[in-house]
C-alpha cells in the first residue's frame, strides 16, 4: 500500500472517529467507504471492525456513568442469535452492494414515520433492536443509524444515548469482526503494526470529541448528524452506482 494511501486512511480514521465520538454515528460510514477502496470486503470489514471497537470502547470510557445495562444485555442477546443465524446462510456481500445498502440506509429510515419508530425503552424493543441491527452490520458494515431509529422517541439525553450506543456497538464490532474472520480470506492484508497505530489513531479522535460534545445542545446534535449522514450517503449511492456500471 502506498504512502498515500496510509496517509489517508490515517487521517480518515481520526475524523471518523472524531465523528463517531460526537454523533455517535457516521463516522463509522466514512471510514468504511475508504477502507473499501483499498481492501477486499472481508478484510476490510475485519480492520474497521477492530478499529472501531476501540473507538466505541474508548468512547463507553468515556461516558461509563450514563450506560443504560438493560438495555445493553437485551441487546447482546437478540445479536448473539442474529449472528448464529447470518453465519449458517455465510453471505459475504460485494463491495457495490455494501456502498449501495450505505447510500441508501439513511433515506430509508428517513422513510420511517415518526409516530412508528419503536423506542429503545419500550419492553422487548432492545432485543429485537439487537437481531436486527447485526443483521444490517452484516450486510452493510454500518449499524449505526439503523440503531439510532431506535433511540430518536426515547427520553434519553445525548449523553446516555452515546453511551448506551457505544457499549451495544461494541460488542456489535466483536461479532462483526468474528464472522468476517470466521469465513479464512483476510490473509496478510492486515499487518500488526500499521493496525496498533490505526487503534492509537482510532483513540486519539474519539478523545477529543467531549470537548464539542459539552458545547452542543440536543437540538444542534440531531440537526448536525442528520445533515452529515444525508450527504455521505450521497455520496456513497454515487460510488456504488459507479461500481456497478464498471460490471
Amino acid at each position: 500500500m502506498s504512502f498515500f494511501a496510509l496517509a489517508l486512511i490515517g487521517a480518515t480514521i481520526v475524523v471518523s472517529s472524531f465523528l463517531s465520538g460526537v454523533f455517535g454515528l457516521a463516522g463509522g460510514m466514512v471510514l468504511l467507504g475508504v477502507l473499501l477502496v483499498f481492501l477486499d470486503v472481508a478484510a476490510g470489514m475485519v480492520l474497521f471492525s477492530v478499529i472501531q471497537f476501540f473507538a466505541n470502547a474508548w468512547r463507553a470510557v468515556q461516558w461509563w456513568g450514563f450506560v443504560r445495562w438493560r438495555i445493553f444485555w437485551l441487546y447482546c442477546l437478540g445479536a448473539a442469535m442474529a449472528f448464529v443465524a447470518m453465519r449458517l446462510i455465510a453471505f459475504i456481500p460485494d463491495k457495490a452492494l455494501v456502498y449501495f445498502l450505505l447510500g441508501l440506509m439513511p433515506f430509508l429510515v428517513e422513510l420511517i414515520p415518526v409516530w412508528a419508530r419503536p423506542n429503545i425503552e419500550w419492553r422487548g424493543v432492545p432485543f429485537v433492536t439487537g437481531v436486527l441491527t447485526t443483521i444490517v452490520q452484516f450486510l452493510t458494515g454500518v449499524g449505526g443509524l439503523f440503531l439510532d431509529v431506535f433511540f430518536q422517541k426515547s427520553t434519553l439525553d445525548r449523553k446516555t444515548t452515546l453511551a448506551t450506543k457505544a457499549v451495544t456497538q461494541t460488542a456489535s464490532h466483536v461479532l462483526r469482526a468474528s464472522y468476517f474472520v470466521s469465513f479464512g480470506s483476510i490473509g496478510d492484508a492486515i499487518a500488526f503494526w500499521p493496525l496498533m497505530a490505526a487503534i492509537a489513531l482510532a483513540i486519539g479522535g474519539t478523545a477529543l470529541a467531549p470537548y464539542v460534545i459539552e458545547r452542543m445542545s440536543d437540538h444542534g446534535f440531531r440537526q448536525w448528524t442528520r445533515a452529515i449522514i444525508l450527504i455521505i450517503s450521497g455520496i456513497y449511492l454515487l460510488r456504488s452506482g459507479w461500481l456497478f456500471w464498471q460490471r
